[in-house]
């Protein structure tokens, strides 16, 4: 039995090259107009909730300002990134991933629960039985796939002028295109910073065989 299925490993690598350009590209076009707003207006200085500061060319594609180049990047990869997320999900749903390795159960909910796993991690003890991850790993899997992920795809079709039309409710249910901006905004740097912290436990945690075995499935035999 693979710990990894082959569905999981490739939209694992597919999806990491594709957070990576968006993001860097989205930071081109963040250059552009460095200056976030709520509502459906926004461009004056000092209306803006946040003023982002401008990123250097080594954090942007391309690596010099250029916001038509950083769109079509942008466009370009938004499409395998939306498709290999619908991939994902109909995978998982198929082969059962999701039930029995990231929805949670009612006990793992309870305060003694979450408060003993928490403590774990404290101690840097990644180590479960019973399931292949743990509840706070379930938590963030399930918050990424079922809340990140989407809501960039939703909130990037609701800034693209083509698709404004289509969502409409969705846009004035927010309060206008700006907040989806923002939201967009929001939504990106809170993968990042799962993709930091992700990161940092794989190397807090046996980095090369977890490596591998997202490479080549590993065992999932004890």
């Amino acid at each position: 039995m693979k710990r990894h299925a082959l569905s999981t490993r490739l939209w694992h690598w597919l999806n990491v090259l594709c957070v990576v350009i968006l993001f860097m590209s989205g930071l081109n076009i963040s250059n552009a107009h460095p200056r976030l707003y709520w509502g459906d207006w926004g461009f004056a200085a000092g209306s803006e909730w946040l003023a982002v500061p401008r990123f250097p060319g080594w954090m942007t594609i391309p690596g010099h300002y250029s916001l038509a180049g950083a769109r079509e990047w942008h466009v370009l990869v938004a499409w395998p990134f939306a498709l290999g997320l619908l991939f994902i999900w109909a995978a998982m749903l198929a082969n059962r991933h999701f039930a029995q390795d990231i929805a949670t159960t009612r006990a793992e909910w309870r305060w003694s629960a979450i408060r003993a796993d928490v403590a774990k991690h404290l101690r840097l003890d990644f180590e479960h039985a019973g399931s292949k991850f743990n509840f706070l790993q379930k938590l963030a899997y399930g918050i990424v796939l079922g809340v990140l992920l989407p809501g960039m795809i939703l909130t990037g079709m609701g800034i693209s002028p083509g698709m404004e039309p289509l969502l409409s409710p969705v846009i004035d249910l927010v309060g206008g295109r700006q907040s989806m901006r923002s939201l967009h905004f929001i939504l990106a740097w809170a993968i990042f910073a799962f993709l930091v912290l992700h990161v940092a436990l794989v190397l807090l945690s046996h980095p090369l065989r977890q490596m591998r075995d997202m490479i080549t499935g590993g065992s999932d035999a004890p």
